[in-house]
């Protein structure tokens, strides 16, 4: 039993501030690169639009 209460009461996990910053620079990784995120989502829904009207 002591084993689980201890468990409980450790503080080593991930914390807010680094949730926080790693939300931060992906979005900021989204935001630098959206039209090369834009054109490589177009390319990939046409390509999957032609070849599904060939089925």
């Amino acid at each position: 039993m002591e084993h689980i209460t201890a468990f409980l009461k450790e503080e080593d996990g991930v914390g807010v501030v680094e949730i926080i910053l790693i939300l931060v620079v992906l979005i900021s990784l989204v935001i630098i690169f959206k039209k090369q995120l834009t054109g490589l989502v177009n390319n990939i829904l046409s390509k999957i639009t032609s070849q599904s009207n060939s089925i």
